[in-house]
């Protein structure tokens, strides 16, 4: 959830409300990886070295509830789950880039 002073911080300076949404283990990487493209659970992990299974699940559980990626359940056989980048995710894309070139 979202507090006033953090929606203030996050107009003044985009930078910093992306930083500390993607604050913590794993995040930036998982950032990264979605900008490619839907990402699946166990596709994730074997791009992730050293990661476990319940990080990575708190990771993008974090990033869903703070907007940054959408969970899909994709009917087909077999069913999988993929997770990509929603809108607010997509629109700081460039914030990440420009901060991935430092």
């Amino acid at each position: 959830m979202t507090t006033e002073s953090e929606k203030l911080i996050a107009k003044q300076c985009p930078a910093e409300g992306l930083l500390r949404q993607l604050s913590g283990k794993w995040k930036p990487q998982i950032f990264r990886l979605a900008l490619e493209g839907p990402l699946r659970f166990n596709a994730l992990l074997r791009q992730l070295p050293g990661a476990n299974k319940q990080s990575v699940a708190v990771a993008l559980k974090e990033m869903e509830e703070a907007g940054l990626l959408t969970k899909t359940v994709v009917r087909e056989k077999p069913l999988h789950i993929e997770h990509s980048l929603s809108e607010r995710g997509q629109a700081m894309t460039g914030v990440f880039r420009t901060l991935e070139g430092l």
